[in-house]
């Protein structure tokens, strides 16, 4: 399967009945890793399981906090961008796009902090056992949340407002209208209506709808997309989910470091929706249909907790070896979201738009245990390499109920987690080469596969690609500088603007293909 990160978005703009509209890929959104940290970390591919020795590798192995003989202080401002490209799928039997058929790029930039903290070192003055501790309080970066999509193209078969219309099916136009609509019936029939997108068909038992789109031929009784339609799909993400850690670990005879983590992450995660039809000419529309807009939002804010533990070992010569284990990760995710709606008519006294009212629900997150393991080799102080691997069983996510012990409104979602969901493995190597005493070249790479199952329990095929390098300066004093870029290539996301809604008809497809950057710069001090 290598379809991946499915958008059903006529879904997501309805806001659903109720509150739970929770899916496996909200579950693994807020629960996945892309660790950031300093520049040093995000230039070897962030492969220090066994390294350690740097502020951003402290919450990958609490260990390595011990590895360095000297207390450091360091602050890394960074910026992020995406590049996306998205263009309607073709048609098998055709080999042409089902509307959004222009290839549209577009870029979105967002400024961030991957890395901040102080390690303090206290030395024992032992020859042997316990010979340092470190204390560090740091803040990095483990998944930053970017994107910047656009889509446009032309339809004369299927339209958003048609699929509207579909959803309304059944329901009373006194109910659609009512006070109480957006509690009992899904947000986008009720905005729908109330924005003047659908309308009702008189004398129709049960009641359907028609989008104002589409007209009605009495003749055969079909309905259909009166004409052209000039199609756009846009969509804005932003957020960052930060790692804020308070360390203890411990060096002991040199040979074997020990250290613990209390971790505390923190998120933020917004995004906007928009998809617009226009008529290329409305007179081909019985509604004189100008026009249409519909905008939807969702914002969410977590607050977790966790625990990590972690060891390396110096066996014998330049050789490392090291892992750690985090415990499963409690979030309190609290929501909020609206959307928007307005149609434009040939004659303008027909004009309408509506607004939901602001939504709001909060639930808990348990996201999983990980564990990874390291190897590393220093060839004295000229060249380093690393490499990690890493584990995480998403199908241990599950979501929870505040204020309540019925948890029947996730019972569905779960069950989905547990069928769909299984392990992702991330792979990561780094290499850092000092030609002369003040300068450090370094590259990394990193693999992720994708944890989603299809119905057959065959693991997608879909992967994570990040290729970073940099370089480090130092001076002879305290003072020292990283520079970093990193390139994360993402999986294929396939986006539905709307649901099919005329048997035998598909609905656009649109493919979504993006590439994030990162670039950062960390300031140091050794003392």
């Amino acid at each position: 399967m290598k379809k991946t990160a499915i958008t059903l978005l006529l879904i997501v703009a309805g806001g659903g009945v109720g509150a739970n509209a929770q899916t496996m890929y909200d579950a693994l959104r807020f629960s996945e890793n892309n660790y950031e940290g300093t520049a040093r970390t995000i230039a070897m591919g962030n492969a220090f399981t066994a390294l350690g020795g740097d502020p951003g590798a402290v919450t990958i192995n609490p260990a390595g906090s011990a590895v360095a003989r000297y207390s450091q202080v360091t602050i890394t401002p960074g910026i992020t961008w995406s590049i996306n490209m998205a263009q309607g799928t073709k048609l098998p039997e055709s080999n042409t796009p089902n509307g959004f058929e222009r290839a549209m790029k577009n870029t979105s930039t967002s400024f961030f902090l991957p890395n901040v903290g102080i390690s303090l070192n206290f030395d024992m003055h032992r020859s042997s056992g316990l010979k340092n501790i470190s204390v560090g309080f740091i803040s990095n970066a483990e998944n930053t949340f970017i994107d910047g999509m656009y889509a446009k193209g032309t339809n004369s078969v299927t339209s958003f407002a048609g699929a509207l219309a579909a959803e309304a099916f059944g329901y009373t136009p006194d109910a659609l209208n009512g006070d109480n609509a957006y509690n009992n019936l899904p947000w986008g029939a009720v905005l729908g209506y109330q924005a003047g997108l659908i309308g009702d068909i008189a004398d129709s038992d049960p009641t359907e709808y028609v989008g104002t789109t589409e007209n009605i031929y009495k003749e055969s009784g079909n309905i259909a997309v009166g004409g052209p339609l000039d199609q756009t799909f846009a969509r804005s993400i932003k957020g960052i989910r930060y790692n804020w850690v308070v360390n203890l670990a411990a060096n002991i005879s040199d040979m074997v470091y020990l250290g613990a983590n209390v971790g505390a992450t923190s998120m933020n995660f917004s995004s906007e929706e928009i998809m617009t039809e226009t008529a290329a000419d409305p007179d081909l529309f019985q509604t004189g249909f100008s026009s249409l807009k519909y905008r939807n939002t969702y914002k969410a804010s977590g607050l977790g907790i966790y625990g990590k533990f972690g060891v390396i070992v110096t066996p014998f010569g330049g050789l490392r070896i090291g892992a750690a284990i985090q415990t499963p990760t409690l979030t309190t995710v609290k929501e909020t979201w609206g959307a928007d709606a307005s149609s434009k008519y040939a004659e303008s006294r027909y004009d309408s738009n509506a607004q939901t009212p602001e939504g709001n629900y909060e639930y808990r997150l348990t996201s999983p245990f990980r564990v990874n393991a390291g190897i590393a080799y220093a060839f004295g102080k000229f060249a380093v390499i690393s490499a990690d691997y890493e584990m995480c069983d998403y199908k241990g996510m599950f979501f929870k109920e505040t204020g309540t012990i019925d948890n029947s409104g996730f019972d569905d979602v779960n069950t989905d987690i547990r069928d769909f969901m299984g392990v992702s493995h991330m792979l990561r190597a780094g290499i850092e080469v000092k030609p002369v005493q003040f300068l450090a070249l370094r590259a990394g790479y990193g693999l992720t596969t994708s944890p989603e199952k299809d119905q057959d329990g065959k693991y997608s095929e879909a992967k994570t690609n990040k290729y970073s390098f940099g370089l480090g300066f130092n001076t002879k004093g305290s003072f020292y500088a990283d520079l970093a870029f990193a390139c994360r290539k993402c999986s294929d996301e396939y986006i539905y603007p709307y649901n099919d809604y005329i048997d035998g008809v598909f609905s656009p497809e649109i493919l979504n293909r993006k590439a994030i950057w990162t670039a950062a710069l960390t300031l140091g001090f050794r003392f």
